[in-house]
């Protein structure tokens, strides 16, 4: 395969290479809506679907609820709960995804005239998942019917109490499914191993299964004449539920993800959701929310909650009908997320040591006592993005009970490699997803837990990182990073997991300015041939080898640099900035 611009080793020792075909938007024939549709044709997109793909609505992507196993059985139960006036618990997990569900869940039933109550356990109480004790306790407390969010499918011990308590339990989950799958009325997850037609949506975080068992509800309800005399709720409403959901748990935006986000976006833009909206606020977001907005400005907030203060606040906030309590809990939340800021950059530098002393095991794993859980997953993130292979940070407690959760790299399955650790008896809790996973490991299993990983991912972390490339989209002169350029891109969106955002080399450019700013990020006003300046920013870049040669570049030797081009909006007029990924001398 050729190198983009001749780039066979970058400043951080990576190859360059094209996305798709080459889009040169120095030559005179360029047009924006030309890069508009070779972004779609790169990340997969079939040429007839191109339309469908520019403008991606629920309508073209929907799919018939009742393809997924056990979701009519679900709808059913939930109709007679809902015409019985039951006695209802939805039962979710701590972070964005479990809040989104059980709030879009919530809300749904309140429409349909049922009051849900909703049960979010503590991380560091009563760990991930739905325990038997606390599913018990909901039924004796009044609930006939509980429905779980974003966790269920391995709670085989929880939902066998559960069963032998008499009460009904429906599981909505998205996580790794084992062969053998856990006793409760019904269990909806994309992927369930005897999936057929519905395993094409694996790629689905829990509150897009939500979503569609709410659609299966509601059909199912407007069959037995429900809504003869009500009007039926809008499940179009919910989408900036669904939206949020979907970005923060890095779910992949492509199929139906893709509609929901951007059908999402545009529901948070008119505000409806009064929580959404004084969190909105509390972000100091004055414009309406784009999808790196869910990510890292409304997400973080929203597991904030769970992570480092009360794990019920962010369903709290999407459910509440009152203005002032929603300002309220939008501010709470802003706090403890900078007091998760805080914590979370201790346990880095501490989990950075560590690794360093560690070696490079094909997966990174650390662990100590003393490290807040509620980060852990944050950390593992960070390390996998500056170590360029799957982390695991694994919190122990007093007890000597270690809590760890884990990213990965593209192509490299980790929680499939979790599953198979907790099979091999090897883990007392696991699962997960191919991109992230959680864990429970003795202390004294955890090097085990280490050797046990290396030997069944080595062979694919090598592959993956000997394929590691940056991928580029066009390439431009410095003038031609402005706002149009912006939303032409924009245009192929909404970009996350699975449908990457574009990426712009910019260039060749003399350095003509380079200082260290905020937390660690490299800034730099460059110049280009064409006489034009060009702000970038290489964010938690200034001690890596790429920020130290960007801060250290002669001014007249030559660049490429190359990341995401982003709207500048600090100044009187918006401009354009780029912020980077990588960059390599031109000569």
């Amino acid at each position: 395969m050729s190198h983009a611009l001749n780039i066979d080793r970058s400043l951080s020792g990576q190859p360059w290479r094209w996305r798709g075909l080459a889009a040169d938007a120095r030559d005179p024939g360029f047009a924006p809506d030309d890069l508009v549709t070779q972004l779609l044709l790169a990340r997969g997109c079939a040429r007839e679907l191109l339309e469908q793909h520019r403008a991606p609505s629920i309508r073209a992507f929907m799919p018939d609820p009742s393809i997924f196993r056990d979701m009519n059985r679900a709808a059913e139960r939930l109709a007679d709960a809902v015409q019985a006036g039951e006695s209802l618990a939805v039962f979710g997990d701590y972070d964005v995804d479990g809040a989104t569900s059980a709030a879009l869940l919530i809300r749904l039933l309140r429409d349909l005239g049922l009051e849900a109550r909703a049960y979010i356990p503590d991380r560091l109480m009563e760990g991930y998942g739905p325990s038997g004790e606390a599913l018990v306790r909901l039924h004796r407390e009044g609930a006939s019917l509980i429905v779980t969010v974003d966790c269920g499918a391995q709670a085989f011990e929880a939902l066998a109490m559960a069963r032998d308590a008499g009460v009904d339990v429906i599981v909505v989950d998205h996580h790794k499914c084992a062969s053998e799958l856990p006793l409760a009325h019904a269990l909806v997850n994309p992927n369930r191993l005897d999936e057929a037609e519905g395993a094409e949506h694996g790629h689905l975080a829990a509150v897009g299964v939500a979503w569609l068992l709410g659609a299966a509800l509601v059909r199912t309800l407007r069959a037995r004449g429900y809504f003869a005399g009500r009007p039926e709720p809008r499940l179009l409403d919910m989408l900036d539920l669904v939206a949020l959901g979907t970005v923060a748990d890095v779910a992949a935006l492509r199929g139906l993800n893709r509609a929901f986000v951007a059908q999402g976006l545009k529901v948070m833009a008119q505000r409806r959701n009064i929580g959404l909206n004084a969190l909105i606020e509390v972000s100091r977001l004055t414009r309406a929310p784009i999808c790196s907005d869910l990510g890292f400005a409304l997400g973080p907030r929203i597991n904030a909650g769970g992570r480092v203060g009360k794990s019920d606040l962010g369903v709290r906030l999407l459910t509440t009908r009152d203005g002032d309590e929603a300002r309220a809990i939008a501010a709470e939340l802003d706090l403890l997320n900078e007091a998760r800021r805080a914590i979370e950059t201790e346990v880095q530098a501490a989990a950075e040591a560590l690794c360093e002393r560690q070696g490079n095991r094909a997966v990174a794993v650390v662990a100590a006592r003393g490290w807040h859980a509620g980060v852990i997953g944050i950390v593992a993130g960070r390390l996998k993005e500056r170590l360029g292979r799957p982390a695991i940070v694994i919190a122990i407690d007093e007890d000597g009970t270690g809590k760890g959760s884990g990213r990965s790299i593209p192509g490299v399955d980790l929680g499939a490699a979790v599953l198979a650790a907790k099979d091999t008896g090897l883990l007392r809790a696991g699962g997960g997803h191919a991109m992230a996973a959680g864990l429970t490991v003795a202390e004294d299993g955890v090097e085990r837990l280490s050797d046990f990983l290396e030997e069944r991912l080595s062979e694919r972390v090598a592959q993956a990182v000997g394929e590691r490339a940056l991928l580029l989209d066009a390439v431009v002169a410095p003038g031609g990073v402005n706002p149009s350029l912006v939303e032409a891109l924009e245009a192929g969106g909404p970009y996350g997991m699975g449908w990457p955002a574009p990426r712009v080399a910019a260039g060749p450019v003399k350095v003509v300015k380079a200082d260290c700013v905020g937390t660690g990020h490299v800034r730099l006003i460059v110049a280009g041939d064409d006489g034009r300046s060009l702000k970038a920013v290489a964010f938690r870049q200034a001690e890596t080898e790429l920020g130290q040669a960007l801060l250290a570049a002669p001014p007249y030797r030559k660049l490429w640099i190359a990341g995401r081009a982003k709207i500048d909006d600090w100044g009187a007029r918006p401009a354009a900035e780029l912020h980077l990924d990588d960059a390599a001398w031109a000569e």
